[in-house]
């Protein structure tokens, strides 16, 4: 079980940061809000999953809150690339981020009861930690348009909540 949860996070930690800082570094906002849309959205779905095979009510809460959030956030963007007359760019890690994602949820989808729980909790843990980490140490610095800064920023405080939570859940599970 532990070896299974180490394993995920793993996979997710990995699944943010497959391409070189350096690499994401180089792309521009739009391949930037791509990004950004492809991980509120695995984050969703990874959250889906929860509301489908656990029974746990602060999983339940959690799930419903990054449903909620990640929603939320991209309809901004999406509100935001209205506005600017631009569409997101799709990019290898977008792509990238979503093949992981399948493993993952395909891993995920073959446990129950708390065993899922703890997955998922890491999982999400994980995600987080790697997510906020590329938004602040390598996107945000390299966004060249001020309202989409302000959009990751935004964002970014929003998951650094989750992040936190998701961190409580992980030891309330332990």
């Amino acid at each position: 079980m532990k070896n299974l949860i180490s394993a995920i996070a793993v996979l997710a930690s990995m699944a943010a940061t497959s391409a070189s800082a350096k690499d994401v570094a180089d792309m521009n906002d739009l391949e930037y809000a791509h990004i950004a849309y492809t991980a509120d959205n695995i984050d969703i779905r990874y959250a889906h999953l929860a509301l489908a095979l656990s029974s746990n009510p602060e999983i339940h809460k959690f799930a419903n809150t990054m449903i909620r959030d990640h929603t939320a956030v991209n309809e901004a963007a999406l509100g935001l690339l209205a506005q600017l007359g631009a569409s997101a760019q799709d990019n290898a890690f977008s792509q990238t981020l979503n093949e992981n994602a399948e493993g993952i949820i395909d891993d995920l989808s073959k446990l129950r009861g708390a065993e899922f729980d703890a997955a998922y909790a890491a999982n999400e843990l994980a995600y987080h930690q790697a997510v906020n980490d590329l938004v602040e140490n390598t996107m945000i610095p390299n966004i060249d348009n001020e309202e989409v800064r302000a959009l990751f920023k935004q964002g970014l405080e929003i998951f650094k909540v989750h992040e936190e939570h998701a961190e409580m859940v992980v030891k309330a599970l332990q």
